[in-house]
């Protein structure tokens, strides 16, 4: 734990970054790793040489004796197999070693992560390659090494890769866009500054249930008494024991190079979130995997668990991790900043174009980078973004817009203040725009909120697409433009244009409403509420079309992409089914048998003695009448499990969505009515009072 407050003194202490490069590295070998680093250019062998030796001394000093290729297969997840640095020697002692070749190459088994088809379960060669972009760093005594991950064949199958690919298509693009301006800059960069939301529940509790010890989310629990209807938890005080996680969380992030800006408490009880400082689309991506882990592992040393799942409590406010993109260059210079006068900041505005035009031409696969079981439980629930893909400007850059449209000159507000009403308090400058949490996309000043993701998510998938539509539409529009003689009159026409053209997509009013659901449709926008009826979207020939175009995926790496989406909601909706049937049979019918026995009994006894019980009677009539109830709901979901034979994986999808979920909701409704009769002694597992309020 640190000492005193000064973060500085712990901050990137495990991480061999920057500093750590310049003080190890000779000299020229520092400059071309930098150069490689800031630059994309490719690393020499000799080099990562030079590299793997400092950086094999650096870690052992800290304690390391392992080091492991740090990838993020299509799990989601992230994954690692640890090799120590010992050599034998010839006196049958060892030696610790570390070359380039090792740091640039690992070879991991390949043969149980998801591939869509494109490798048998028998092939098991896979190949994990070094990505000097995102700093090596050290973590329970092993230096982890992040990489790309493929096949033996080339195929890429994991998230970075088309991640990186994806970063060299929007700096292609934007550069040549920003040419046209008479600027060169050495690259464009995505950024990305992600909020991530959880929950936090007794560890002890929560090995009680065996719906969050498999699925990660109650699938049974009676609403309690008291929810998030005061708002009291909302930027809250937070609790001694939560405060004392969230401290230990900050420290070991800090360590790890990671910059955790935010913490509070949600607005559900017992939900919380951390978020960063904007980074790279690519290290922001490698830090929130990172944040995911050490929000699980600290919170078992504090006795609790963290629960990352979408949707852990019905009822209550599910957990979305909010994605804030923006591009800009190298050298600093923001794209998506409008200036004190965004009217007259051409760039600016087509630029803002070209981000309103992907979002409306490829609303389905943005749809899609979201689209999971457990989101399908938060989108469009009036917690979260509807599924609806929509843009807010905000009041001032709509109205700069739809003059713009218009023709006509435009008035803007500059640097208006709020008012505070008290003499003590400094008037605040407002921002530009408000901010709308009904929307899924939504402008915020100098960069875009992306509301729609689900807080288990991988951000890289999210990126990938949001970096190759825009990548799309900025190259469209440098092919438009590239023999203009009068580059402000020409680009502004453009971006006027393209505002008319798809001005269906903006919608600054609130996206909760049944109104915008009937307007929606009019607009001719999708509303894909599921995930089986949104994946396939993203194999459509438009969109293989964009992302072969931009050279982030090939045919067969969308095709299998497309698959692997596919069997993971399958088997999250197969995994709950069945944990929900073993819990209803083996633990709910039980306890309701039980108590029904007890009640029964005690009107027995009292009728033997000459007193009547009618309240008791009554309450026995209807924990009978539920019980059948339960039982015949238990005989449904049962018949429902038998998928018929002969579906591929999106027929089974649609199967279980048409189903599977109405039996799971049905068995659901009558087991949350029991458990508010049955005595709380009898009921078989933890409340959602003990969950949400014991923490």
């Amino acid at each position: 734990m640190m000492e005193n407050g000064d973060v500085s003194k712990i901050f990137g202490e495990n991480v061999f970054n920057i500093p750590t490069m310049k003080a190890r590295l000779p000299k020229d070998i520092y400059k071309s790793l930098i150069k490689t680093i800031s630059e994309g250019s490719r690393l020499d062998l000799s080099v990562a040489e030079v590299v793997a030796n400092a950086m094999k001394d650096w870690a052992i000093e800290k304690g390391c004796t392992h080091y492991t290729h740090w990838f993020q297969p299509m799990t989601g997840l992230t994954a690692e197999k640890h090799d120590s640095f010992i050599q034998p020697t010839q006196n049958k002692t060892v030696i610790m070693e570390f070359s380039g070749k090792e740091l640039v190459m690992g070879e991991p088994d390949a043969s149980s992560f998801p591939s869509g088809g494109l490798r048998a379960t028998f092939e098991a060669r896979g190949y994990t390659a070094w990505d000097p972009t995102s700093f090596a760093f050290i973590k329970d005594h092993s230096l982890y090494i992040p990489t790309s991950f493929m096949s033996y064949t080339g195929e890429v199958l994991d998230k970075k890769t088309p991640l990186l690919r994806s970063e060299d298509a929007i700096d292609r693009a934007a550069k040549k866009v920003l040419k046209l301006f008479g600027k060169e800059p050495r690259r464009v960069i995505s950024y990305v500054g992600p909020e991530q939301e959880y929950f936090l529940v007794d560890k002890k509790l929560r090995n009680k249930r065996k719906d969050l010890l498999l699925t990660g989310r109650t699938l049974f629990g009676a609403k309690p008494a008291k929810g998030q209807e005061m708002d009291d938890h909302y930027f809250g005080q937070l609790k001694e024991r939560v405060a004392a996680f969230m401290r230990e969380v900050d420290e070991e992030l800090w360590k790890l190079g990671v910059l955790a800006k935010t913490k509070h408490n949600e607005v559900a009880p017992a939900q919380h979130e951390i978020a960063p400082i904007f980074s790279t689309t690519n290290i922001s991506s490698d830090h929130n995997q990172l944040t995911m882990e050490i929000l699980k592992k600290v919170a078992d040393h504090h006795g609790l668990y963290c629960l990352l799942h979408e949707k852990p409590y019905e009822g209550i406010n599910g957990s979305g991790k909010h994605n804030n993109w923006s591009i800009g260059t190298s050298d600093g210079e923001q794209l998506l900043k409008p200036g004190k006068k965004p009217e007259h900041n051409v760039q600016f505005l087509l630029f803002l174009a070209a981000v309103i035009k992907a979002v409306d031409d490829y609303a389905d696969i943005l749809r899609v980078s979201v689209a999971t079981a457990g989101n399908d439980h938060r989108l469009g629930a009036n917690e979260a973004p509807p599924a609806i893909i929509s843009i807010y400007l905000g009041d001032h850059l709509a109205a700069v817009v739809d003059q713009l449209k218009a023709g006509k000159g435009v008035k803007y507000d500059e640097g208006v203040l709020i008012e505070t009403g008290v003499e003590s308090l400094p008037d605040i400058q407002r921002d530009t725009t408000d901010r709308n949490r009904t929307s899924p996309f939504a402008f915020t000043g100098n960069r875009f909120e992306f509301r729609a993701p689900g807080s288990r998510q991988s951000i890289g998938g999210i990126n990938i697409v949001l970096n190759t539509i825009v990548a799309e539409t900025l190259t469209e529009f440098a092919e438009i433009l590239k023999d203009s003689t009068h580059i402000s009159k020409d680009a502004l026409e453009l971006a006027i244009k393209t505002f008319k053209e798809h001005e269906r997509i903006i919608f600054n009013g609130n996206g909760y409403s049944d109104e915008w659901v009937e307007e929606a449709e009019r607009r001719g926008l999708l509303n894909l509420k599921t995930t089986p009826e949104a994946i396939p979207y993203f194999k459509t020939e438009k969109s293989i079309e964009v992302f072969t175009r931009q050279e982030v995926f090939t045919r067969i790496e969308v095709e299998t992409r497309c698959e692997i989406m596919m069997v993971e909601y399958n088997n999250t909706i197969h995994f709950e089914m069945l944990t929900m049937l073993e819990m209803a049979k083996q633990e709910i019918l039980p306890a309701c048998l039980a108590y029904t026995k007890f009640i029964t009994d005690d009107i027995i006894s009292k009728k033997s003695i000459g007193i009547d019980a009618p309240k008791e009677t009554e309450k026995a009539k209807r924990l009978t009448s539920l019980t059948e109830e339960l039982m015949v709901r238990i005989d449904a979901l049962d018949a429902a499990t038998k998928v018929p034979n002969g579906l591929d994986a999106f027929e089974t999808g649609m199967y279980y969505k048409d189903n599977v979920l109405p039996a799971m909701e049905a068995l659901r409704e009558t087991a949350d009515t029991l458990e508010t009769i049955v005595g709380k002694s009898y009921w078989p597992f933890p409340t959602y009072t003990e969950l949400l309020y014991l923490v």
